[in-house]
């Protein structure tokens, strides 16, 4: 399984591509990130501005069309304290909706710290409770767990735009400015902090941006050069102390210069060293580890837990078209290897006259594809559950498909069983002609294969269709009593006749494994369009 991850914060917006693997556990395999300063202007009750939600609404629109191109299972985004405070945060996810398809959810402060400690414990190890700290543009996120498992987890209004913006009044910032932030940072996470002092850590993880970017900085004054990997490197918080008194002094263009710095953060640089090393003296610590992995690969990894299920189908049907088939026929209840044997027969049939009816590939999938779905109508009631069906394959959201394409599936399925398609039905009077034909043609083999497994118990195990003479002639494999299904096939095979111009004989003869294996091999050469001869597996004891 392929997903997005977007974090839709309120400094920038961030997406991750990753590969899920067979062991759930994830490969990045492209990343993309925009600054907007979502929240600048923004926080604390006040709107979002237009400036920044255009510039959020561009990002978006590129990580969506990229997501696509990695042909993504699912975009999973979400949407942090910019937009969860702003007065027209709904109107903007709206906006976001209407513009790229994609649909965030607005989460929580807590749920967003939880999110954050899921993947800092899985880039970095924790055998022992550890903290997490991430800082944002408009909060920052506190947390106390072993592994996933999480004591204490709590999101704080002090993120580094919000504090930039209240406090930040000159540049340098005076050292009143500066006290004042300092004492404010204390007067929200002092009784907090305590209760985590309190019951014990061994290590402090740092994620985010901010963080990051301030432990390259300190790093590269400490070694005279920028480290190449950030992941798991451990930052003395006596660096971060040096870091943040040589920032406060410094003024933006001086700061731009700083080894190792991001140009992009040297505005709210003070405020974020400011922070860090408040947050580390009330904690104590000698040293802080950076992990580049934050609230989107946190994403991730929640979604991997809840959704296991879903990931082993993905690797059982990589095919994004049929997956979507098998989760829709799932929903409904599906008599799954009734259908499955059904789609066996039909497209037996449909293989063994390709010479006759002239159709290709992508109508024979329609054909396997309505064969998954032609009864799941019987989850709302037996009684016409042909068009119930029909209802439920148009609006149930099947992926990767176009409108007609989802339309003939349908169709099929609803003309499964009773009335046979009409030029005068409403169904089909939209269709072109080549279109009316297949769908005559197709659901000819699904009524057909359909009779063919009538009693549900699987005793047709083979077809060989033979043409002569203008006809063709239909052997049917069996093992046990078929006659359930011979008397139903009769019924129904002047259907075919009729959508195929050819008379149709039938007849059941007995099924040998012997020529079971004869098959199997003639199956290996190139098919001959007079006989083609097909074995149809089943689960079901082979007779011996």
């Amino acid at each position: 399984m392929r997903l997005a991850a977007i974090d839709i914060g309120t400094n920038s917006v961030h997406m991750i591509v990753v590969q899920v693997r067979p062991d759930f556990s994830f490969e990045v395999i492209d990343r993309e990130k925009e600054m907007v300063r979502l929240g600048a202007g923004g926080l604390d009750g006040k709107q979002l501005t237009r400036e920044a939600m255009t510039a959020a609404l561009q990002a978006l629109s590129k990580f969506e069309r990229l997501a696509k191109s990695h042909q993504v299972d699912e975009i999973l985004a979400v949407a942090t304290s910019a937009t969860r405070e702003a007065e027209n945060g709904g109107a903007f996810l709206k906006a976001i909706e209407r513009k790229t398809g994609v649909r965030p959810r607005i989460i929580t402060g807590t749920e967003e710290a939880r999110l954050i400690h899921l993947a800092a414990v899985y880039g970095v190890d924790t055998p022992k409770a550890a903290v997490v700290i991430d800082i944002g543009g408009g909060s920052v996120e506190i947390t106390l767990g072993s592994g996933r498992e999480v004591k204490f987890a709590r999101s704080f209004k002090i993120g580094v735009i919000r504090l930039t913006e209240h406090f930040v009044e000159s540049d340098p910032i005076s050292d009143r400015e500066e006290k004042k932030m300092t004492r404010f940072i204390g007067e929200q996470v002092d009784r907090y902090i305590d209760h985590i002092v309190a019951a014990g850590y061994d290590r402090v993880i740092g994620t985010s941006g901010t963080i990051v970017s301030l432990g390259t900085v300190a790093t590269a004054i400490d070694r005279d050069a920028a480290p190449e990997e950030v992941r798991n490197l451990r930052v003395p918080a006596k660096s971060l102390r040096r870091v943040r008194k040589m920032a406060v002094e410094m003024n933006l263009e001086e700061r731009l210069h700083m080894p190792g710095q991001d140009p992009r953060r040297a505005d709210l640089m003070v405020a974020g060293a400011v922070l860090l090393d408040a947050l580390l003296k009330k904690l104590d610590a000698d040293e802080i580890t950076l992990c580049d992995l934050a609230l989107r690969e946190g994403v991730v990894l929640d979604y991997i837990h809840r959704h296991r299920r879903d990931i082993a189908r993905v690797d059982r049907y990589p095919d994004v078209r049929k997956r979507s088939v098998i989760e829709l026929a799932e929903r409904c209840s599906w008599e799954g290897d009734h259908s499955r044997q059904v789609a066996t027969l039909a497209l037996a049939l449909f293989d063994q006259t390709r010479r006759v009816h002239g159709l290709g590939d992508k109508e024979r999938e329609w054909l396997e594809l309505a064969s998954y779905l032609h009864d799941i109508g019987n989850h709302i009631s037996y009684k016409g559950h042909h068009r119930h069906s029909y209802y439920l394959i148009k609006n149930g959201n099947l992926r990767g498909f176009e409108p007609e394409e989802i339309e003939i599936i349908a169709l099929l399925a609803r003309y499964h069983r009773r009335a046979t398609p009409k030029t005068d039905h409403d169904l089909i009077t939209d269709l072109d002609r080549d279109s009316r034909k297949t769908v005559e043609v197709l659901s000819a083999f699904l009524r057909l294969a359909e009779t063919l497994d009538r009693s549900r118990h699987g005793v047709v195990k083979g077809l060989e269709v033979r043409e002569r003479l203008g006809a063709l002639r239909v052997k049917v494999q069996a093992v046990g009593d078929a006659e359930l299904e011979m008397w139903a096939a009769h019924r129904q095979a002047e259907v075919l006749e009729e959508a195929l111009d050819r008379k149709i004989r039938m007849e059941k003869v007995p099924y040998r494994q012997s020529a079971g294996r004869r098959l199997r091999a003639r199956a290996s050469k190139p098919v001959n369009t007079e006989l083609t001869h097909q074995k149809l597996p089943r689960n079901a004891q082979r007779v011996r």
